[in-house]
């Protein structure tokens, strides 16, 4: 075939497309399992650093197993309820709380009572229970919502009184450093440690204020100074989340 000739250059720019291609798609299976345990370890590391769990230092060397390890030991039972606070059928480590937070949002919108409880019906809310070594209980919740360039999420345990925050942590995807990704520090979450959700049987999720919230507050935190969207973002977040599991708090409080 004369390599000069415009089919020689199709075909050789189409079999170079194929194995280029082919290439590909094999590096991503092989990488696809190592991925997927990668973000599974990531996901059983916040969880646990919501009750100082999770590793603080470089003193351990095996990271994946030292939390394979905790996770195994301290969270004793997982599950999902419905808005409802009703148990439901499914693996709580495997639910998207994107697709919830959807679920939340439509709830926000929707008119009819009766629409809203269907949604609430078809929610996934997962739970975790921490027992420590002396036996105490922890409840361990995700929360997922947005901010100002994109999602936001983090986990929240409570004591066993379904009310007052034990440990939190937060995350996001593209906040602006110095400014809103200061919720991923420790400084802001350790602000919610001793907060509560519930002023008596009242519901009141933990605001984030503006200028600062009184220390004698149980029910805010301060916000992050230039970061005021992102920190109503955490509030939105935390209420619209912790809301959908009002129920099932209420019916466990003690």
């Amino acid at each position: 075939m004369n390599k000069n000739s415009n089919t020689y250059t199709f075909l050789y720019a189409a079999g170079l497309v194929v194995v280029v291609a082919s290439a590909l798609a094999i590096a991503s299976i092989g990488l696809k399992k190592p991925q997927e345990k990668n973000i599974a370890i990531e996901k059983k590391s916040n969880i646990l650093s919501t009750v100082g769990k999770g590793i603080t230092g470089d003193e351990i060397k095996d990271k994946d197993a030292y939390i394979e390890a905790q996770y195994d030991k301290y969270i004793v039972e997982s599950f999902i309820v419905n808005g409802h606070g009703e148990r439901k059928e499914g693996n709580a480590f495997q639910i998207d709380m994107k697709e919830e937070y959807n679920k939340i949002k439509d709830i926000k919108q929707a008119l009819e009572e009766e629409k809203k409880s269907a949604l609430r019906k078809s929610l996934n809310l997962p739970v975790f229970i921490y027992k420590d070594d002396d036996a105490r209980l922890k409840c361990i919740i995700p929360v997922y919502g947005a901010g100002l360039w994109g999602p936001l999420w983090g986990y929240l345990a409570l004591n066993d009184d379904f009310n007052t925050v034990y440990g939190a942590i937060f995350d996001h995807k593209g906040e602006t450093p110095g400014l809103g990704a200061e919720i991923a520090t420790r400084a802001f979450a350790g602000q919610f440690v001793g907060k509560q959700i519930f002023d008596g049987r009242t519901f009141t999720s933990i605001k984030v204020v503006k200028g600062g919230a009184p220390k004698t507050d149980l029910h805010g935190v301060d916000a992050i100074s230039g970061g005021t969207i992102t920190s109503r973002g955490v509030e939105e977040m935390l209420h619209d989340c912790l809301n959908e599991y009002n129920t099932f708090f209420a019916k466990n409080k003690q």
